[in-house]
C-alpha cells in the first residue's frame, strides 16, 4: 500500500507544528519493546494487579442497573462530584461544593489538557518543573503557551527544587505555574516551606497555578499539601487527581479537577469540546471507591514502600546510584556507576540485556544533557516481579 508523503496534499505538512517535536510517547515505544522481547516492563507507570474487589463490582452494578450507559451529565455524575468534594474535605480540609467546585474529567490527562487550553494563551509563559511528565510539554504547545523548565537537580539521594530558579523564570509573559508533587519522575514531594514560597510568588506576581496531585495518597516521607489550602491559592489554583494511581485502575480513565466556580466553569469551556463525558459506569464505582475506610489508603501506601525499598535496594545493589523516592511509585537511577552515560542507548539495550524495560529520564527534560545519565523504574508490581527484574539486573554488574 502507497505511503501517504507527509507534506500532501498541498505544500505544508499534515501534523501541526505544534506537535512535531513530540512523535510517538516514550512509553508506548518503550511498552512495545517489553512486549517483542518479553521483558519484564518496570517502564510504563501502571500495576500489574487491579484494584480492590468491591469497587470493580460496583462498575458491575452499575453496568447492569443502567447507571453511566448513557451520557453522563457534563460535570460528572452527582454521586461522584459529591464523593470528590467528601474526599478533599476528609483527607485535606478543603470544603467545596460538588455543584460548582468540581469537574469530573478523562483522567488527569484530560484535566491538564483542558486546563492549559483554557487557561493560557497563545504566547503566555507556562512554567513547569523540569523532568516533567510528558504530556505537559504536548498540551501547553497545544495551547500555543510557551513552556518554561525550571530544573529540580539531584543532590545528597534526592531531588531539589531551587526556588530562586523558580521566581527568576518569572517575567511579565507567565501566566501559569503547572506543579506536580507528589513529583513524576523523581518522587520529590514538595515540602510545607516550598510550596509556602509558591503560594507567595503567586500571590505576588498574580499567577494561576495548576497542580497535578494524582499521587496524593502514595506519600513515604513527608506528607501532602495541596497548595490550595495555602493563604490566597484557592481562588487561583486547579487542582488535579484522579482514581487511576489510587485504586489502580488505570483503564478506567477517571480522572477530576477541583478549583474556584469560576475557574471550573473556565475549564469545562474548554473540556467540554474535548471528550465532553466518559466513563459513565465507572464514575458510580469512583464515587464508592473515595469513601473506602482509612485502612485501604494506609495500607496501600505501606505496599509501595516496602515494594520500593525492595526496588530501590535491589537497584543498589547491581550499582545503580538511587535516588529513593519520598512519593509517587518510580525510582529514578544514574547509570554512572555502571559505566553508562546515555539513558536512551542503556534502556534501548536493557530488554536484550537483561529482559528488562525502564525509561530514560531526558525524556522528561528540555535540557536533554541534564537527563542524559538518569533511568526511572516503576515498582508498582506484585513483589516477586520486582524480584525477578532484580535478579535479572544483576547480569549488568
Amino acid at each position: 500500500m502507497a505511503t501517504m508523503d507527509a507534506s500532501a496534499p498541498g505544500a505544508r505538512p499534515l501534523l501541526n507544528r505544534r506537535l512535531t517535536e513530540f512523535g510517538t510517547t516514550i512509553f508506548a515505544e518503550m511498552s512495545a519493546l517489553a512486549a517483542r522481547t518479553g521483558a519484564i516492563n518496570l517502564g510504563q507507570g501502571f500495576p500489574d494487579t487491579d484494584g480492590p474487589e468491591s469497587v470493580r463490582e460496583a462498575a458491575v452494578r452499575a453496568l447492569r442497573d443502567g447507571r453511566g450507559n448513557q451520557y453522563p451529565p457534563g460535570l460528572g455524575v452527582p454521586e461522584l462530584r459529591a464523593a470528590i468534594a467528601d474526599h478533599q474535605h476528609r483527607f485535606h480540609g478543603i470544603a467545596l461544593d460538588p455543584d460548582t467546585d468540581v469537574l469530573v474529567t478523562a483522567g488527569a490527562t484530560e484535566a491538564i489538557a483542558a486546563a492549559l487550553l483554557a487557561l493560557v494563551e497563545p504566547g503566555d509563559e507556562v512554567i513547569a518543573l523540569e523532568p516533567y511528565y510528558d504530556s505537559y510539554a504536548a498540551c501547553i504547545a497545544l495551547a500555543g503557551g510557551q513552556r518554561v523548565p525550571v530544573t529540580l537537580h539531584p543532590r545528597d539521594g534526592s531531588y531539589h527544587l531551587d526556588l530562586d530558579e523558580l521566581r527568576d523564570a518569572v517575567t511579565a509573559r507567565t501566566r501559569l505555574i503547572l506543579l506536580n508533587t507528589p513529583h513524576n519522575p523523581t518522587g520529590t514531594v514538595l515540602t510545607r516551606e516550598e510550596l509556602t514560597a509558591i503560594a507567595e510568588l503567586a500571590v505576588e506576581r498574580d499567577l494561576l497555578v495548576v497542580t497535578d496531585e494524582v499521587y496524593e495518597h502514595l506519600v513515604f516521607e513527608g506528607e501532602h499539601i495541596p497548595l490550595a489550602t495555602l493563604p490566597g491559592m484557592r481562588e487561583r489554583t486547579v487542582t488535579i487527581s484522579s482514581a487511576g494511581k489510587t485504586f489502580s485502575f488505570t483503564g478506567w480513565k477517571v480522572g477530576w479537577l477541583t478549583a474556584s466556580p469560576e475557574l471550573v466553569a473556565a475549564v469545562r469551556a474548554a473540556k467540554q469540546f474535548l471528550t465532553y463525558v466518559s466513563a459513565g459506569p465507572f464514575q458510580y464505582a469512583v464515587a464508592e471507591a473515595l469513601h473506602l475506610p482509612d485502612d485501604y489508603f494506609r495500607e496501600l501506601r505501606d505496599d509501595l514502600r516496602a515494594k520500593r525499598d525492595l526496588l530501590s535496594a535491589g537497584l543498589a545493589d547491581v550499582g545503580f546510584t538511587v535516588y529513593r523516592p519520598a512519593g509517587t511509585y518510580f525510582v529514578t537511577t544514574d547509570i554512572r556507576p555502571l559505566g553508562e552515560d546515555d539513558g536512551f542507548a542503556f534502556c534501548r539495550s536493557l530488554p536484550e540485556r537483561c529482559q528488562v524495560v525502564a525509561i530514560p529520564n531526558a525524556v522528561f527534560y528540555d535540557h536533554r544533557t541534564e537527563g542524559a545519565p538518569f533511568v526511572r523504574f516503576a515498582f508498582c508490581k506484585q513483589r516477586d516481579v520486582l524480584e525477578e527484574a532484580v535478579a535479572r539486573l544483576k547480569r549488568l554488574a
